[in-house]
């Protein structure tokens, strides 16, 4: 089951809508039911609660008021592969690469 501070793709109409970060899972009082708390990374942040079982959180298809949704994790990248992928080699101890900000 997903776990508190995963980050969600969430799906509404079979397509990709937002992103969201489970703040929060908690035992509804209906059995085999949880109450998630996700905050929804827009601008401005929001946070919603939703009823749902395990099969929804872990990315069963579902539907809320006749529409379908979807939640689908967002695998996280080791740092290493994304050095590899530069060329650049991460080496315990050794601090990371600063690269400032210029204007044009």
């Amino acid at each position: 089951m997903a776990r508190e501070g995963d980050v969600l793709l969430v799906y509404y109409q079979d397509k990709p809508s937002v992103y969201a970060r489970i703040e929060l899972i908690e035992p509804d009082i209906k059995k085999d039911w949880y109450q998630l708390t996700l905050l929804i990374l827009t601008i401005p942040a929001r946070t919603v609660t939703w009823i749902l079982r395990e099969e929804y959180i872990n990315g069963a298809p579902f539907t809320m008021g006749g529409t379908p949704m979807r939640l689908e994790e967002v695998k996280k990248l080791p740092m290493e592969r994304e050095r590899e992928k530069e060329g650049e080699k991460m080496v315990p101890g050794k601090p990371a690469t600063v690269i400032p900000f210029k204007k044009t």
